[in-house]
């Protein structure tokens, strides 16, 4: 995009000169130019030409209070002053990191009491990798090394992360997965289940977790890690009978089940976690995310009491990042989860706003260009069809870039994911914003048809 400011210009010229962008294609985006975002308040984003938008996606899933909250500014402030920086390790601890871990076994499922602190989801899952692999050799079974995913999950972005994550495209980058790491089907019936019914489809796809199981022994197997609802693989909410089946399966096999809770976690399902929400019991969780609202980078792993009576026989775990429980991100993260707890953020998620939100978008379904709406609390996703019917796509049209493109163009952030829009405004988001959400939304989609019939 090209601005009418001269700002904006200086800003994009300083971006074709200097920066390299995360997910992106560096040429296309130094022709074209990014969007530059400049402010943002409540649930709403300003860019650099003074257009106003509302942000349906929190940021990247992370923004749960809103933006623009005095709190969590000032909590960072007076944190600086005090103490800015000292890290976790020789045998060394400061009062944030250790208040916010007793904070989050408050808010975590029962048995699940301790907290190691990274700056990202992404080293969250390295952590989960490493500590899974080293829990299992202080039980004298070091061969159980292999870390069951799903296809088209999402766990990150460095090397064991993006291994974990079942995205072919980004492991055609870098000789990925890494060894020990083996993928399952996902559960997305409306795009894979054919002709099953929901609730076959939800049983197969649990099946394929058992198979992958004896297909590579037990006693080679060390973890299966999954998210509650699949968010960057399109907001992919497994039929019904799917973890039932799969807490039958895990509850047979001596293996460890992760729940990556990044995208899930503080409330975005109107329950504190993902698991919270379906009744799972995993012995690790992966945080990042909605623990600080985006304003400072912060991630973990929460590990049940059991895992770390083990851990506790171990001797040194010889892992940990500089940045681990970082003071200022402790402080910001104690302060978010206040706020989340004293203004009853999730239960009006719960009660209100992801039942509103959930309605208005299933009216939706009308749209000659929707094959399915679906969501959980405050996820949506809308998938984009030729054919109702058959769920037939526009094969190589681009339908979901050509939507965001109309999106952004009028005032609403929706994510594409092939031809999936997903959303997941932040947690504050209100019944009026919601109307306006779903209305631009509407509109968006009808641009698009226009564009596809013309």
């Amino acid at each position: 995009m090209t601005g009418n400011n001269p700002q904006t210009r200086e800003w994009q010229a300083l971006s074709s000169d200097h920066h390299l962008a995360p997910f992106s294609d560096f040429k296309q985006l130094k022709e074209k130019g990014p969007r530059i975002i400049t402010h943002a308040k409540g649930v709403y984003l300003w860019d650099s030409e003074g257009n106003k938008i509302l942000d349906g996606m929190a940021g990247l899933w992370c923004v749960a209070v809103g933006y623009g909250r005095d709190e969590l500014a000032d909590a960072a402030s007076k944190q600086m002053r005090e103490l800015p920086y000292y890290n976790l390790f020789f045998q060394t601890a400061h009062p944030p990191a250790l208040e916010l871990s007793k904070a989050i076994a408050d808010i975590a499922p029962e048995g699940m009491n301790h907290v190691f602190f990274t700056g990202s989801g992404s080293e969250g899952n390295d952590t989960m990798l490493r500590m899974v692999r080293h829990y299992w050799a202080i039980k004298g079974q070091p061969n159980k090394k292999v870390i069951i995913s799903r296809k088209n999950g999402y766990h990150g972005s460095t090397v064991a992360g993006a291994s974990l994550g079942g995205m072919t495209y980004m492991h055609e980058q870098g000789d990925l997965p890494i060894p020990g790491i083996v993928h399952i089907a996902q559960p997305y019936w409306y795009g894979e289940g054919g002709n099953m019914s929901p609730e076959e489809f939800g049983v197969w796809a649990a099946n394929q977790l058992e198979e992958k199981i004896l297909e590579i022994g037990v006693d080679n197997v060390g973890a299966f890690i999954a998210e509650p609802i699949q968010g960057a693989g399109g907001v992919i909410v497994p039929p019904d009978s799917y973890w039932p089946r799969m807490k039958e399966i895990l509850a047979k096999y001596d293996i460890l089940f992760v729940a990556d809770e990044v995208i899930c976690g503080f409330g975005r399902t109107g329950e504190w976690f993902g698991t919270d929400f379906y009744g799972l019991k995993p012995h690790l969780m992966t945080i990042a995310k909605g623990l600080t609202s985006g304003y400072i980078p912060m991630g973990g792993l929460i590990v049940r009491d059991d895992v770390v009576e083990v851990l506790n026989e171990g001797g040194d775990f010889n892992h940990g990042f500089t940045y681990s429980g970082h003071p200022v991100a402790a402080a910001v993260a104690l302060e978010n989860i206040r706020i989340l707890r004293e203004e009853k953020i999730i239960e009006r998620v719960r009660s209100e706003t992801a039942p509103y939100l959930q309605k208005r978008l299933r009216e939706l379904n009308d749209h000659p260009l929707v094959g399915e709406v679906r969501g959980v609390g405050l996820l949506g996703a809308i998938e984009l069809v030729r054919d109702k019917a058959t769920r037939q796509r526009y094969e190589g049209k681009g339908v979901g870039m050509i939507c965001r493109q109309f999106c952004f163009d009028n005032g609403l952030i929706m994510r594409a994911v092939g031809d999936t829009m997903i959303i997941a405004p932040p947690l504050v988001i209100s019944k009026a914003e919601v109307d306006e959400l779903v209305t631009k939304a509407r509109q968006c989609l009808d641009l698009t048809l226009s564009a596809l019939q013309g």
